[in-house]
């Protein structure tokens, strides 16, 4: 079973499958970030039909707004809709403009690609195509209601923009998808890559590049954890294998391969993790996250097998050399209390 399928299967909630959408649908362009966003809008609004001429504004905006940051926005050389959206942006057609252009050529391919994932279609609908006397539009179904009644419901909206950027950094950079390398800012807690002339862009959070692979969860005892600071419960980045071992390697501890989110207990609580290496059994957990990561498209995907190996059996020499090589150094294992089931 491929980690896809395995994301999907273990845990099989309605927000995993929500996930499964943001995070692995195919990346022609970037219309299903902007419709998931949409999506997660309207059920805040408490709207069930939502015509094609509604659903464009909010759709619209969040295009025009990356527009504005990031002007590649689809592999193809062209597109009449995306164009419609520059023109906004530089002031030559009305809102009302763009909204028809939109309606008209906007949701083209979307709204039928929006649930196929990994070549075939999600067991669940979010929304529901129709046409009611000649007025074409969708449905919102009961399941993308349920997701905003999940706890820290407002991560999947914080998964879907950061999962947009790393997308949009790769196509605007216009290099080799395998020389791109994702980088990490411990301070400001920020991916970040290097152009070719040295010049550094911030992408996003890496707390919400992250979280949906971790499926909202602890790494280690599986708490529901938070990717903003506006609740309880805000993750800590650890770094797996302990950062005070990067003077005995040449590996870069700092690399997404090596990055977890965990609760603050996990992480410095009163029997916390700090530098202490994880317990054998987490390796295999850190070993299937970032085979989530890698059934991803890029540039994370590449990131990750640039720093731990091409093939499967590379990445796993590669972990188990670093957690023996952890091991030699620091000495002392940590392990902790499961609070809810593992679901990876």
């Amino acid at each position: 079973m491929d980690s896809v399928a395995v994301f999907q299967e273990e845990n099989p909630s309605l927000e995993n499958y929500w996930r499964s959408v943001v995070l692995f649908g195919n990346n022609v362009a970037s219309y299903k970030f902007a419709l998931a966003k949409t999506l997660l809008e309207l059920i805040e609004q408490d709207k069930t039909h939502i015509t094609l001429e509604k659903l464009a504004k909010p759709y619209s905006k969040y295009l025009c707004e990356h527009i504005a940051v990031s002007s590649k926005q689809a592999t193809s050389r062209t597109s009449s809709f995306l164009d419609a959206c520059r023109q906004y942006n530089e002031g030559t057609i009305s809102a009302d403009n763009l909204i028809q252009v939109t309606k008209s050529k906007g949701f083209n391919n979307v709204l039928d690609a929006f649930h196929h994932v990994n070549g075939d279609d999600l067991p669940v609908k979010f929304f529901e195509k129709t046409n009611i006397n000649g007025t074409a539009g969708i449905v919102l179904t009961d399941d993308v209601y349920r997701l905003g009644e999940i706890k820290f419901e407002k991560n999947l909206t914080h998964e879907a923009e950061a999962r947009w950027q790393l997308v949009e950094t790769a196509w605007n950079l216009g290099v080799a998808v395998n020389t791109l390398s994702i980088k990490y800012d411990e301070k400001s807690e920020l991916l970040y890559v290097e152009d070719n002339k040295i010049r550094r862009r911030n992408i996003t959070s890496v707390r919400a590049a992250l979280n949906g692979y971790q499926k909202g969860k602890c790494f280690y005892c599986f708490d529901d954890i938070n990717v903003t600071n506006d609740e309880t419960n805000t993750c800590d980045v650890d770094h797996f294998i302990p950062h005070t071992l990067q003077q005995y390697t040449n590996a870069n501890l700092d690399g997404v391969w090596n990055l977890v989110l965990s609760c603050e207990k996990c992480n410095r609580g009163d029997d916390g993790k700090f530098a202490k290496v994880p317990a054998l059994k987490y390796l295999d957990r850190l070993s299937k996250r970032n085979d989530f990561l890698i059934s991803s498209h890029h540039p994370l995907r590449e990131t990750l097998m640039n720093q731990t190996g091409r093939t499967e059996a590379e990445r796993h020499m590669f972990l188990q050399s670093m957690y023996k090589r952890a091991k030699e150094y620091l000495i002392h294992t940590w392990e902790t209390t499961e609070v809810q089931e593992a679901i990876f």
